[in-house]
């Protein structure tokens, strides 16, 4: 049966909610079944540093209860909002990684106000996979209680039979009030502004209210907008790509938890893509140690940020 851990006395630094999701990954060099989702993919990215500070609150299918105990077991705390069924996705991607088809199994419960009452963070970062994951009423109250993260990808995709859809946030005007710091690849981006220039997508998306914008730009690296300043980070060239599935989570894992430590952007911008460097190598989650990243780093020292 369910065993949720509730430390709602303590108010962590990073707090990430999200779905697990049971994930079949095809990719040119292997099939595998194994879970997912932002909530797991986050949650391991971080399982190597110091995560005292943080909590995943997930929702999933008793079935899948044995991942919880995994990361559980890592130290990770987390709670468990139980579902009648897990998040069950395909993901078949081509020779470029960008090119990713998915197919949608089975979909659990959405996540509400109610659900999440008495959850307390500095930082929420909301993993969104569906477009009904996240109420924009669930994004106001959190708001109340936090900074709000949202990596929106989920707002772009409707579940229509097994196949996913892609559609625009209607919401998305709204939503951005009460967003502090939100992440989106190109496609999303052109969808949530209508242009394929990044610099005039993060301006848009600013001037509807979120004052952070991150915009993974694949192998052109990632441009982060905030205070009216560009900075474009360079990505660091991985020596093989094995599988990128859940490298956006792990850029968002590396980016929180490093402006969590009082990093700035620019430096949390390079700690992130060098997690992302990492991950694109391995088989699954990310693995790496705080100086597994920072060897990257200086590895890679010709590898800068640029402020615009």
């Amino acid at each position: 049966m369910y065993n949720p851990i509730n430390n709602h006395d303590a108010v962590a630094d990073i707090c990430c909610i999200g779905h697990i999701t049971l994930d079949k990954v095809i990719t040119p060099k292997f099939t595998a079944h194994m879970p997912g989702g932002t909530a797991y993919y986050f949650a391991k990215a971080l399982k190597n540093f110091n995560h005292s500070g943080f909590k995943l609150v997930t929702s999933l299918g008793e079935s899948e209860m044995a991942t919880v105990d995994e990361l559980r077991n890592e130290g990770i705390d987390v709670e468990v909002i139980p579902s009648s069924r897990t998040v069950y996705f395909e993901n078949k991607y081509g020779e470029n990684t960008d090119d990713r088809t998915q197919r949608v199994l089975a979909k659990a419960d959405p996540f509400t106000c109610a659900k999440l009452q008495g959850v307390e963070a500095r930082i929420f970062h909301l993993g969104t996979l569906t477009a009904d994951d996240f109420s924009l009423d669930v994004i106001k109250g959190l708001s109340h209680r936090g900074l709000v993260s949202v990596d929106v990808q989920g707002y772009l995709r409707r579940i229509d039979g097994e196949q996913v859809v892609p559609v625009d946030y209607d919401e998305k005007r709204e939503a951005m009030k009460y967003i502090s710091i939100l992440k989106a690849n190109e496609m999303e981006m052109e969808v949530l502004t209508g242009t394929t220039d990044p610099y005039e997508a993060a301006r848009i998306l600013a001037s509807w209210g979120c004052p952070e914008v991150i915009l993974t730009l694949g192998e052109k690296g990632s441009l982060i907008y905030a205070n009216s300043t560009f900075y474009h980070i360079d990505a660091i060239p991985a020596k093989e790509i094995v599988d990128a599935t859940g490298c956006g989570d792990t850029y968002m894992a590396g980016y929180l938890y490093s402006r969590s430590h009082g990093a700035s952007i620019p430096e949390a911008g390079t700690f992130a893509a060098a997690m992302c460097t990492i991950k694109l190598g391995t088989k699954g989650p990310c693995n790496a140690t705080l100086a597994d990243v920072e060897a990257m780093i200086a590895e890679n020292s010709d590898v800068e940020y640029m402020r615009v």
